[in-house]
Parts: C-alpha cells; sequence; structure tokens
C-alpha cells in the first residue's frame, strides 16, 4: 500500500520534484542514501520497546508493521524504501519471533523481491532487513531456509560492480551475518568467507609494494567483506585455522597501509583473531615476521600525523594498543558490556567480533536484543532471559538502608574533599 502522510518541503515543489530522503512516512522517517551502514533511521513512527505492553498498543505497533511489510511491494521505489527502513527500525528495536514466525515467507519474499528490482538504498535497506530477519529467528530451520533463499542474490549484487558500492556493502555485511547465523555446516561457511576474500584482496598493495587507489565508497566496501570475512573466521574449526594462518597472516599485515582509518582497524583485528586462534592451538605461536609486524602496530597505536582527523586518530589508537597486546603480549581485550541488570564480558577477540557484528546490525536495539532475543543470549552464554522487574524487586534495598548508604558515602566525600582543600580531617 502507498506510504501514508507524504508531504511537501518548503518552496513549493511537486511530489515528481522530491528527492528519495524527502518522502515521509507516518511510521518511517527520511533514509539518507549516504548514510553510514551500522547507522539506523530516526523515529520511524514506532512506539519505543516500553510503550508497548498493554494488548491495544501492540495491535496497533503490529498494524503499522503489516502496513509497511504491504508498502514493499509498491510499483514505486520511493514507496518501498521508507516501508523498508520502518521495518529495519522495527526490527532492530524490539524481539519479534512469533510475529515474524507467521509471516517469514512473506517477509523473505519482500525483500528478495526489493533486492532484485531495487537500485542502490533500496538494496541495502533490503539486504538490513534480511539479516534481522534472521537475528529475529535465530538458528532454527526456518532461519536457514531464509539463509537459501537470499544467499544467491545476495552474492551476485555484492559481486556486481555496476551495482552501487553502499549497497554491494551492505549485501556483503548481510551475508556474513545470516551466514554466521544460519548456515548448515562449516564448508558452507568457508564457500562463503572466499566469496568475501574475492572482495577485499582488490585493498592488497599492487605488484610495486604501493597501495592501490580506491575511492570512499569501495574502501566502505572492502571493510565491510573484511568484517564480515572475520566474523565467519571466529566459528572456524582448528583445521581450518591453521589454513588460514598460513595462507592470510602473511598477507593481511599489507591493508594496515591502507589509507583509510576503518580498513587498518579491520585488518588489525582479524590479524589479532587469527594470533588469538593460532594460540589456542599452540601457546607458543609467533607467525610471521613478528618484529616487523608489531614495529607497524606500535606505529599505528602512536601515529598522531596531522593529515587524520582528531576522531579518527583516537579510535585508530585506542583499537591499536588492544590489537598490539593481543599480537605482542598474547593479551586478550577487557571489556564490559552492561545492559539492565546484566553485562557481558568481551575478554577474546573471538567475542569481540561477534558483539560488533550484532551491534553493527541492531544499533540502538543491541541492548533490547541482548535481554531478550534468546540467539544473541545463547551466543554469550547469558542463559534464559530475566524478569528485570521481579529482579529489581528482589533485589531492592529499604529506605533505611539507602538512607546509611548515603550518609556513609556523604561522609567519605566530605572527607576526600577536606584533605584536597589541605583542611584539618575529622576524625570520629
Amino acid at each position: 500500500m502507498p506510504p501514508r502522510g507524504n508531504r511537501k518541503k518548503k518552496g513549493g515543489r511537486s511530489s515528481a520534484e522530491q528527492s528519495d530522503t524527502d518522502l515521509i512516512d507516518d511510521t518511517a522517517s527520511n533514509v539518507s542514501s549516504n548514510s553510514d551502514l551500522r547507522s539506523l533511521p530516526g523515529d520511524e513512527g514506532f512506539p519505543p520497546p516500553d510503550a508497548v505492553d498493554d494488548s491495544e498498543a501492540q495491535e496497533d505497533f503490529e498494524e503499522k508493521l503489516r502496513d509497511q511489510i504491504d508498502g514493499t511491494t509498491q510499483k514505486s521505489a520511493n514507496g518501498r524504501k521508507p516501508c523498508l527502513a520502518g521495518l529495519r527500525q522495527a526490527f532492530s528495536l524490539k524481539v519479534l519471533p512469533d510475529f515474524i514466525e507467521d509471516r517469514k515467507v512473506t517477509i523473505t519474499d519482500c525483500v528478495e523481491r526489493c533486492l532484485k528490482k531495487g537500485k542502490g538504498e533500496e538494496q541495502a535497506l533490503a539486504a538490513s532487513v534480511g539479516s534481522l530477519l534472521c537475528v529475529q529467528l535465530g538458528s532454527s530451520e526456518g532461519c536457514e531456509e531464509i539463509y537459501n533463499s537470499l544467499k544467491p542474490t545476495l552474492i551476485t549484487i555484492m559481486n556486481d560492480k555496476s551495482a552501487a558500492a553502499g549497497a554491494r556493502a551492505a549485501c556483503a555485511q548481510a551475508l556474513g551475518l545470516v551466514c554466521f547465523i544460519a548456515a548448515g555446516d562449516m564448508e558452507e561457511v568457508i564457500t562463503i568467507m572466499s566469496s568475501l576474500e574475492k572482495i577485499f584482496c582488490a585493498a592488497y598493495l599492487k605488484g610495486d609494494g604501493t597501495s592501490p587507489s580506491h575511492s570512499a565508497v569501495l574502501q566502505a566496501l572492502h571493510c565491510a567483506a573484511l568484517s564480515a570475512w572475520t566474523l565467519l573466521l571466529s566459528i572456524a574449526p582448528p583445521s581450518k585455522v591453521q589454513e588460514f594462518v598460513k595462507t592470510h597472516l602473511p598477507k593481511l599485515p599489507q591493508l594496515l597501509q591502507s589509507d583509510d582509518v576503518n580498513m587498518r582497524i579491520a585488518a588489525g583485528e582479524a590479524i589479532a583473531l587469527l594470533y588469538e586462534l593460532a594460540r589456542d592451538e599452540d601457546e607458543d605461536f609467533l607467525g610471521h615476521d613478528i618484529d616487523s609486524l608489531c614495529s607497524r602496530l606500535k606505529q599505528l597505536a602512536t601515529e598522531s600525523v596531522k593529515y587524520i582527523a582528531k576522531n579518527d586518530k583516537r579510535k585508530q589508537r585506542s583499537s591499536f594498543r588492544d590489537i598490539l597486546r593481543g599480537v605482542e603480549e598474547a593479551e586478550a581485550p577487557n571489556e564490559t558490556v552492561r545492559f539492565s541488570v546484566e553485562a557481558i564480558y568481551l575478554d577474546s577477540w573471538v567475542k569481540k567480533r561477534q558483539y560488533e557484528a550484532f551491534k553493527d546490525s541492531l544499533g540502538a536495539g543491541v541492548n533490547q536484543h541482548l535481554q531478550e532475543n534468546e540467539l544473541l543470549r545463547d551466543i554469550f552464554s547469558l542463559g534464559a532471559p530475566i524478569d528485570v522487574a521481579a529482579y529489581n524487586k528482589q533485589n531492592k534495598i529499604s529506605r533505611f538502608e539507602r538512607h546509611l548508604y548515603n550518609s556513609a558515602a556523604f561522609k567519605a566525600r566530605t572527607k576526600v574533599r577536606s584533605k584536597q582543600r589541605d583542611k584539618r580531617t575529622v576524625t570520629a
């Protein structure tokens, strides 16, 4: 069905003159064709997760979702794109396995049709919706059917040099994630890794040792393919890991010469993951020319050249400090991700890469999925979902206990501040 509530911008332009990003659906916001793959559109008209608890609001929410699904069958690409954006927003912010299970065939057909008929931005949106569909359903038989249906189209677009680079990058990212979730056997995973490598190998140094010159959008494509390849590497069996160590560890350091900061970081994390997996089998593993590699990693961890943007420089230094410790000292990352009353500990490069992959796909909804999505809770060993309300009630402290705690904290804070001001501390 056509999107409702379209309106013109000020200035009286006709609907024919409006750009894709001018179209506003009542349940989907503007979608920029240049938006980052990791970003989500703004308010798509859906109630926030905590506003759909009662049955009436839930029915309204699902009715809007049904409208969006129907809207993806429109003839107009300008009408289909806001509907795809709305589905992506809903699937990322809420866990809806029952609703999607009843409509998985219909949604899969809609996604596949948009991938084949659409161009550029529409293909990127459809690829994102397809991957989120698998995230919602988890590692079920239905999810494997979705993967088998979408895989040929995703691979075709990813390899199509005439397609928009942004769409190719989205397909590479989606292909890696759905294969990670739903691939039936390890040979399938290795096949997809080979397809992804054919994309990012274009970023390797040329025969004369110089870096190839690529546009920013092509560099984003190579980075997406490498990140997807690294995600699948995290589940490769030891026998395959040994092969990758021999064939890829000598080549991946070439990508550290890239002039794109995201590619350098993705290459560094792939190297760190290879070292971690290799040392699981051989604690004394050193790899190929580790001295030269560590020298380059140290340079990237301390780089201060002026032509790199300040934010990129900060991100690069932080990432390569961890990567250097991983390669040189076999030290695993040590990050804690807190959500609601729980937390996950990213204490290996395997966990870090897997978490980052879901974070890239789910965006702001990753915490909601960590709380409720059985697939993510199984991957990160979180157990059954926790009833947060019951947990808070059980662990709630009394008013008197809270008063004692606040009093003690106030006294401690006062003493510290008194010392800082060189005043005599009062002893009890």
